[in-house]
């Protein structure tokens, strides 16, 4: 009995440490399927049909890949990655990643607030009152350190993304035909085309997705004796959130694809989940839209403004009165302000601007990914855990992929395509 009792402890003792250990990987993979993140693959699988599939399941190990790689930054340095590049490139280089960094991380905030809008606008109200008010609470949740609480609230609102996984099942879709679409790369070389696969890449592996789970890593002081539970963590929370991802694309593809409607609204795109709720599958749609896009808009604004502030050593924190980090507050409500006023433009159309803010996202990727690779394999910071082989050769050619279908996009109107 008490070899028993022993053995109990010891599991619950080991469930425990994984539990307090898991999380970085697991909630960096899951925004994946925020506003944009929707947008995109309805985007994606309502004009393209199962095309992408393929394109997602080579993305899952490139996010496995970066994640990993950033995780094991911060668990062996304890520092965020905006730190370790100034100690590595200077203020010039620093200067010039950071303002990548703002440029991809405003662009996804503006996305997400295009969300809210996009959400509240299937309830019949106007994003003219919505967005200022998401604004608000926004700021007021995260700046009076409240977030923790409402952020339980916001993830169990995400969890609707899991009716795509139903949806597909209750649809019957060609599982045959969209295995084959998986394993069997497909490609066009129009502008079209090549914003979806940029904005595909971008909604996915992420300039802030690297930057949050390093600093994450590093603040959490994950021994190197446990890190190979951070590894698992980000391993699982990849495959996931790319899971859940590829049934967005599918449910597009079987419902939207077929009878010939390609997503350009929010309206639209909530018709893929009518198999499953029915006449409430726009509220349905409307709830995750809107929970995810609070979630990010909470969370990018604080993590942008805090990487930047670490770069150049300027005073940071929400312990700091507002006259003591002027430029910390002051860079937190100019991202919020800019996106604002960005979505409220009259006429701006809601999910054109959210796919193509993670165009843009792609577009900027491999300068903090090249960066980061320079990091990881100087064997005077990360001692023994430098790159594999492997880990280096795949994330150099996701970086020459991702620079050759940017030079093709810009080519492209030249060429008439």
């Amino acid at each position: 009995m008490r070899r028993y009792q022993a053995q109990l402890k010891l599991a619950f003792s080991r469930l425990g440490l994984m539990l307090a250990v898991l999380g970085p990987g697991l909630i960096t993979a899951s925004a994946d399927n925020d506003a944009p993140g929707i947008a995109t693959y309805s985007m994606a699988g309502s004009t393209y049909g199962y095309r992408f599939l393929w394109l997602l399941l080579l993305i899952t190990v490139g996010e496995v890949v970066v994640q990993e790689t950033a995780a094991r930054m911060g668990a062996v340095t304890g520092k965020g990655t905006a730190d370790l590049i100034r100690e590595r490139f200077g203020v010039k280089m620093t200067a010039f990643a950071m303002v990548c960094l703002l440029l991809a991380n405003v662009g996804t905030t503006v996305a997400q607030f295009a969300g809210v809008a996009a959400a509240t606008e299937l309830f019949g109200i106007s994003r003219y009152i919505t967005v200022p008010l998401a604004a608000l609470l926004v700021g007021v949740v995260v700046l009076r350190g409240t977030y923790e609480r409402v952020e339980k609230v916001l993830l169990v609102l995400c969890l609707s993304a899991l009716s795509y996984v139903i949806s597909a099942f209750m649809i019957k879709p060609p599982w045959g035909e969209i295995l084959r679409q998986a394993v069997i790369p497909t490609v066009q070389w129009d502008t079209g085309f090549i914003l979806a696969v940029l904005a595909t890449i971008g909604t996915t592996i992420t300039p802030w997705g690297i930057v949050y789970i390093q600093a994450s890593v590093a603040d959490k002081g994950v021994s190197l004796e446990k890190y190979h539970l951070t590894r698992l963590d980000v391993m699982v929370g990849s495959v996931w959130g790319n899971i859940v991802s590829a049934f967005i694309i599918i449910c597009t593809a079987a419902t939207l694809y077929v009878v010939g409607i390609s997503v350009e609204t929010a309206e639209q795109a909530a018709l893929a989940l009518a198999p499953l709720a029915g006449a409430w599958a726009r509220f349905l749609f409307a709830i995750g839209l809107l929970g995810a896009s609070l979630l990010a808009a909470s969370v990018l604004p604080l993590s942008t403004t805090y990487a930047i502030c670490e770069a150049f050593g300027w005073e940071r924190g929400l312990d700091h009165q507002p006259r003591d980090a002027r430029i910390f507050y002051g860079l937190y409500i100019g991202i919020i302000a800019l996106s604002v006023l960005t979505v409220l433009i009259p006429g701006i159309p809601l999910f054109p601007l959210m796919w193509l803010s993670q165009s843009m996202n792609a577009i900027l990727l491999p300068v903090l990914l090249l960066m980061v690779l320079k990091l990881v394999n100087d064997r005077r910071i990360m001692g023994d855990w430098v790159n594999s082989r492997f880990q280096n050769a795949f994330s150099w050619a996701l970086a020459i992929f991702i620079g050759i279908i940017t030079l093709v996009l810009f080519a492209s109107p030249l060429l008439g395509a």
